[in-house]
Formats: C-alpha cells, sequence, structure tokens
C-alpha cells in the first residue's frame, strides 16, 4: 500500500466503564477463546467495539487486550444517552457485547519500505443490550435480527443479500474537487485513483470481505467496489466495515472518500443498487425453470412487496436530503415503481437467468444509497418483501418501456407511481406505515419519524445561494 500522505490520528474515544457480570455471553466459550487466542499471537494492541446508531453512524470506543476476556463474558457499559436515537438521560446505561465471529484486524498504512504503521488495532461488531441483559429495542443490529426471525418462522433459512455501493474521491473534506475525470468502466493508466482503489480492495479482503469486481463508475472521481453477497446480518457488517475501510485508505493517500448521494451538481450520484435471494435448505427459492422469466412464485410475491411497499421504504432506502437529489430522472436512478428485466429505469430489475446459474436467481432493487443505516435498509427490504408472501401479492406486468420516456398521463394510466421526491415526502409516507412500524418496532419508529421530520424542517427553512442567485435582484 502506498505511503500516507496526510492521515491524520482517531480521535480519543470516550472512556467505557466495566459492568458486572449478568451472563451476558452471546456466543459460545470456543469463539471467545479463539478471539483472546488471536489476540495474543498476533500482538493486537487495542480492540475496537463498534456498533451504530439509528441512522447508521459508526459509533466506537477501544479497549486493551486485558480487559477482552471479561468484556467478552459480560461485555462493557456506556451511556447511550449521546446516541443519536438511544435512550434519554434517565434510563442511558447500556451494554456492548462483542460478537467475536466479528473480530478482524483492520488494515494498517505502509511505509515506503513496506513496513506498517501504527498500532495493531482489531474490532469487534457489538449487539447493544440492555443493563439486565436483555436485547436493546433500540439497536439496528438486533431490528435485523428481528427481520431474520420473521423469515425463519415462514420456513426460510437465509436472506442472501449483494450491496454495490459506489463513492466520491475527493481532494479533501472542504469541496468537491475531483481527483480524475474517467468515466464509467474507464480505462486509463496507473493514476491516483487507480492506485487508491487497489489498496482499497487489498486493505477491504484483510479483513475477511470478498470482492467480486470493481470500476470506475460514471461521475468523475466516482468507483465501485463490490463484495460478494452474504447473508444479511453479515453483509450489514461488512457494509459498515466498507465504509470506515475506504475513508481511511483515502485518508492513507491524503483524500477524502465520501457516501454522499448526490455531492457533484449535474453529474449521476451515489447509489446501493442491492441484490436479494431467500434460500432454503441450500436452495434459491427465488428460481423456478418452468416460469418464463424463472421466477417462482415466492419471488413475485416477494418482489411485489417490494413494489406495494416502496414509498413507505424510501425514507429508510434513501433517509436523507441529499438522497432526494440523486432520484430524479436523466441520471440514472430509479423514479418509478416498477419491474423489469432489464430496464433500469425501473425501481426492481430482475438481472437475467444464465442456465446453470440457477443459485444466483434475484431482484436488484435500484433506490437505496450508501449513506442509509444498512441493519434498518436490509431490516425493511426483507419485513417487506416477507409481507408480498405472507399475504400473496400479486406481481404486476413487467414494464419493458424506459420509464423516463413516458408523459405524466402515460404513467398515471399504466398505474405507476413515483417514489417520493422529497425526505418531507418521504417521511410522510413512511409514519403511516403499519409495515415499518411493526419492522422497526416501538422504541426506533416514532424516533426515526421525529430525527427526519427535524431534518427535513431544517432544510427547508434554509435559504440557498441557488434562490439568492435567481431572486435577490430579480424580485
Amino acid at each position: 500500500m502506498a505511503r500516507p500522505r496526510n492521515a491524520a490520528a482517531p480521535a480519543a474515544p470516550k472512556r467505557a466503564t466495566q459492568v458486572k457480570s449478568k451472563d451476558r455471553a452471546t456466543s459460545n466459550v470456543a469463539a471467545r477463546r479463539a478471539v483472546l487466542k488471536r489476540i495474543k499471537d498476533e500482538g493486537v494492541e487495542h480492540v475496537l467495539f463498534w456498533f451504530t446508531d439509528l441512522e447508521g453512524h459508526l459509533k466506537s470506543f477501544a479497549i486493551t487486550p486485558n480487559e477482552m476476556a471479561d468484556a467478552l463474558n459480560d461485555g462493557m457499559g456506556f451511556d447511550g444517552s449521546s446516541i443519536t436515537g438511544f435512550n434519554r438521560i434517565e434510563e442511558s446505561d447500556m451494554v456492548a457485547i462483542p460478537d467475536p465471529l466479528t473480530f478482524e484486524i483492520m488494515p494498517r498504512p505502509v511505509d515506503d519500505h513496506g513496513h506498517a504503521l501504527g498500532s495493531k488495532v482489531g474490532r469487534m461488531i457489538c449487539d447493544v443490550v440492555k443493563p439486565d441483559g436483555t436485547p436493546y429495542e433500540g439497536d439496528p443490529r438486533y431490528i435485523l435480527k428481528l427481520a431474520l426471525e420473521r423469515m425463519q418462522k415462514m420456513g426460510f433459512d437465509t436472506f442472501n443479500v449483494g450491496p454495490e455501493l459506489e463513492y466520491f474521491l475527493f481532494e479533501d473534506d472542504k469541496g468537491t474537487e475531483t481527483i480524475d475525470e474517467g468515466g464509467y468502466f474507464a480505462m486509463t493508466v496507473q493514476d491516483a485513483a487507480t492506485e487508491v482503489r487497489n489498496d482499497t480492495i487489498t486493505a477491504l479482503e484483510s479483513v475477511g470481505i470478498q470482492i467480486e469486481y470493481h470500476h470506475h463508475e460514471v461521475a468523475p472521481s466516482q468507483h465501485e467496489i463490490d463484495m460478494r453477497y452474504d447473508n444479511a446480518l453479515s453483509m450489514a457488517d461488512k457494509t459498515m466495515t466498507y465504509r470506515i475501510v475506504v475513508k481511511e485508505v483515502a485518508a492513507w493517500h491524503g483524500y477524502y472518500a465520501t457516501f454522499m448521494p448526490k455531492p457533484l451538481f449535474g453529474e449521476n450520484g451515489s447509489g446501493m443498487h442491492t441484490h436479494m435471494s431467500l434460500f432454503k435448505g441450500g436452495r434459491n427459492q427465488f428460481f423456478d425453470a418452468k416460469d418464463p422469466n424463472h421466477l417462482s412464485e415466492t419471488a413475485k410475491s416477494f418482489i411485489a412487496g417490494l413494489l406495494v411497499h416502496a414509498r413507505e421504504l424510501s425514507a429508510v432506502l434513501a433517509q436523507w436530503v441529499n438522497s432526494y437529489k440523486r432520484l430524479v430522472p436523466g441520471y440514472e436512478a430509479p423514479v418509478y415503481v416498477a419491474w423489469s428485466q432489464r430496464n433500469r429505469s425501473a425501481l426492481i430489475r430482475i438481472p437475467l437467468y444464465k442456465p446453470g446459474s440457477e443459485q444466483g436467481t434475484r431482484a436488484e432493487i435500484r433506490c437505496p444509497d450508501p449513506a442509509c443505516n444498512p441493519y434498518l435498509a436490509f431490516a425493511a427490504l426483507l419485513h417487506a418483501g416477507l409481507e408480498g408472501i405472507e399475504k400473496g401479492y400479486k406481481l404486476p406486468p413487467e414494464m419493458t418501456t424506459n420509464l423516463y420516456r413516458l408523459s405524466e398521463e402515460e404513467r398515471v394510466e399504466q398505474g405507476v407511481e413515483a417514489l417520493p421526491g422529497s425526505l418531507g415526502e418521504a417521511i410522510e409516507a413512511f409514519a403511516v406505515s403499519e409495515l415499518l412500524q411493526k419492522a422497526l418496532g416501538e422504541h426506533i419508529f416514532p424516533r426515526y419519524v421525529e430525527l427526519k421530520r427535524t431534518e427535513w424542517d431544517e432544510y427547508r427553512t434554509q435559504v440557498s445561494q441557488w434562490e439568492l442567485d435567481r431572486y435577490l435582484a430579480a424580485l
């Protein structure tokens, strides 16, 4: 990997306190012992405990190896009142329980001689519980686990997910100065952007994230590195890891990586197209050899569930004001609620079937962006699909026409709905959704509505430079 130019030192985490044992361990003894052995054998100096707040911001604190044995058994206490969407101060005691199956050693930059710089640091993804050891309803990871429990009760055993995260590389975090002018699948000489992407892949693979392929995206300085699909919980963990690794490797090179959905005016935004399939007993439940589209009734009802609840889902899959600057016609982002095999203007795309690839049959939803909370996003998608299966939703006809070319009258005539055009519209659709209230629970649901309504109010009361340029001298 390249020598860092301006790598910043990480901010000191708040001190976490030890919590007395209440038999909180959520994994077997052998897995915990394996982590302790690896920490000792590989000379790990610090271990980061990771979890997310309601909006998907990564939260972290570090402990020393000497504290790991107790922490694996009992967890580590922290103040939840300062975490967005968590409990208020009068009931703020929380406990982070590390999942030993997620232990990885974080990548480090190297100098010109190939020597690693900085301390050797491990990380573990945590479940958040209450002091009595019961799951915390405000933990997004727990919400995804509940969705997976619903899936299992319906007879499926695996929800496979394959997200495609796009991102931009800029000169720094003060603006949007690009570092290349490449386009889609651009093949250029070995430039700075290519070097950063190659180092990023090496770093991702070092923490157990298998990469399928990577390429330059449509916009200048925009890139995509695609992870191999995995079960939803592991993939949500990997998505959080992916985002921080991408940012860290960019910083080693002196650049800034952002997952902001639409940072550049007049250019494509960054999406997170998400591929999904349900498995049972090792067999893909979305495949049917006799169907013209090779889709089973299960797949059709699952996709119908996504379409029926698309507008309600939008506030979770595209959760920021800026998300809706991406979801506009003309920039390859989906706007209209429809499905198709080859039509990329539709919300749901079914990748073409290849003989012998039955296990690869899947549905791809194209509206999520990489700034979402992956735990909540995958949970919401799964609940919508399961709702379609459970209630027998019927899949509407395939839309083969380019939806961007239809007039408003033609779309209404054909019954094609549009996704919300703003966060304000999205959160109001979300706020009356019985499905999302069931999916996110009594703790997260009202807090999410409150957070997003506040964000929308803050945005819509701002006066932008566009407004000043357009109106100040003219009126």
